[in-house]
């Protein structure tokens, strides 16, 4: 069974700003010659690396709900030039959103179950991944998707 990890998306408002952000960052690295990946830097190197790479997804938290995931695809442990442990977390950089569930703030991340994840929101709910943001928001909060 995978393991997954959540994380808040610190400064993006929308799922839509962070699809930007990956899509800039890509377009960039292909411009550099760089093989195109999407790459998260975090201070922590997770312990439970083999369940991670075992089908786990990365799920962002976007202004308090769990809005959407990413896979994750390799963890590359380093050191960087303070001699300070990190992990390059390696996605798959596609978007996937999710049921809309509300997450409550919290710093760095966090492993997540995967009997706790939520579902992915075309099999959830047939047609609510062409609403707005807001409306799926808004009937996430009424506890109607």
């Amino acid at each position: 069974m995978p393991l997954h990890l959540i994380k808040l998306c610190v400064g993006c408002d929308s799922v839509d700003d962070l699809k930007s952000w990956v899509s800039a960052r890509l377009k960039e690295q292909k411009k550099r010659g760089r093989k195109p990946e999407h790459v998260h830097t975090t201070r922590m190197v997770p312990k439970r690396m083999e369940e991670l790479l075992d089908g786990g997804s990365l799920y962002w938290v976007i202004k308090g709900q769990v809005m959407c995931r990413e896979r994750i695809l390799d963890l590359r442990p380093f050191v960087d030039k303070d001699g300070i442990g990190r992990c390059r977390i390696v996605l798959d950089g596609k978007i996937r959103l999710v049921t809309p569930r509300p997450y409550r703030a919290f710093q760095g991340w966090r492993y997540f179950p995967d009997s706790d994840v939520p579902s992915d929101l075309d099999r959830a709910a047939r047609g609510a991944a062409a609403m707005p943001e807001h409306l799926r928001r808004e009937l996430s909060e009424l506890g109607l998707l």
